[in-house]
């Protein structure tokens, strides 16, 4: 059995979830917000039988993709008033960043 820890942008959270439901995937979703632009993030706990574990990664792979998005490269609250605002920056958001563990025992009470 593997426990995999997957983290996903708001955007997909919907469509993941559909899929893994239609799927037959059970899990447990923590919200999160990413460091880097400060958005929503859907941290997800899933305990996968090592059989389906290339069916999940299928499904993770299909349902979050990345997309390009335009951000400044300073927030406004941190730039002294009456600086030069620079042109956004195009960055790659979204996407889903999964770590697969193994589990050496699983209980459910």
């Amino acid at each position: 059995m593997k426990l995999v820890t997957t983290v996903i942008h708001d955007r997909d959270k919907n469509r993941m979830f559909d899929a893994l439901v239609g799927a037959g995937f059970t899990f447990t979703k923590i919200a999160s917000t990413g460091g880097f632009l400060r958005e929503g993030n859907v941290t997800l706990l899933l305990g996968v039988e090592d059989e389906r574990l290339e069916e999940l990664m299928a499904l993770i792979a299909e349902n979050c993709r990345t997309r390009e998005q335009f951000v400044n490269i300073l927030p406004p609250d941190t730039r002294p008033i009456g600086t030069f605002l620079p042109h956004p920056v195009k960055v790659q958001v979204g996407g889903a960043i999964v770590f697969v563990v193994n589990v050496e025992r699983f209980e459910r009470y």
